[in-house]
């Protein structure tokens, strides 16, 4: 079995990679914001099993500190980046009759996470993506689901820039307990297997998905508490 994994330098992805014997492939090997970068890694190692678009980034901070370029910027790696996996791999896949795509989103793309726009929206659209492609996929023998981690110990939060005021606090969001990356990538295996739509990972994520189905308005509320709260910090 072919299973690639992009992103996979560190974090998620590299656990992922451990637990899956998957190929893995970062930033010196394929460029995701490149369509043509990632076809050549998938004409490389097809026919591929399994395609898991890893790869994201973040800015952090309140809406009015972040500049188009940091828009740009997230919006080419986290939502083009996954379309471009998909471009590639889907098309094979549908003319296989089988294959399964994994789209790793967040929390952030089940509810409104503030003071992170641009991840908080891709990260939305990857879901709403992954949800619509699955529909279609399911007639072609192909499956598609969306894993939506909580807060996991990896590197993109201490290695992603914080504008404004709010970039005081990032020790303090550094030190919050965090799934591990192993026991993250062991629920998405697990999630995989069963052939989940949505993988919840951590109570966060769980509580998050189901308010936000069941409880639009407190999610709403929530969200207006953490970003005051964290402005008054």
């Amino acid at each position: 079995m072919t299973i690639v994994v992009t992103g996979a330098a560190s974090g998620i992805g590299a656990a992922l990679c451990r637990r899956l014997d998957a190929i893995g492939v970062d930033r010196d090997d394929c460029d995701v914001t490149d369509p043509a970068a990632i076809e050549r890694v998938v004409a490389r190692h097809w026919p591929i099993d399994i395609w898991i678009n890893n790869a994201g980034i973040a800015v952090g901070g309140a809406a009015e500190d972040i500049s188009l370029a940091d828009w740009q910027r997230v919006l080419a790696v986290n939502l083009a980046g996954v379309v471009h996996g998909v471009y590639a791999v889907y098309p094979r896949m549908v003319r296989r009759g089988s294959g399964q795509i994994v789209n790793i989103a967040s929390v952030a793309g089940l509810a409104p996470y503030p003071l992170a726009l641009p991840y908080t929206t891709t990260k939305h659209a990857v879901v709403g993506l992954s949800l619509a492609l699955r529909a279609e996929a399911a007639r072609h023998g192909v499956r598609v689901n969306v894993a939506c981690p909580g807060a996991i110990a990896t590197p993109i939060w201490e290695r992603s820039e914080v504008r404004g005021p709010l970039a005081a606090g990032r020790a303090r969001v550094a030190a919050l307990p965090k799934l591990s990356a192993d026991a993250c990538a062991h629920a998405i295996v697990r999630g995989m297997v069963a052939d989940r739509a949505v993988i919840p990972i951590t109570a966060e994520a769980q509580i998050a998905w189901r308010l936000q189905r069941w409880a639009p308005r407190l999610t709403g509320w929530l969200a207006r508490r953490l970003a005051n709260y964290a402005r008054a910090s």
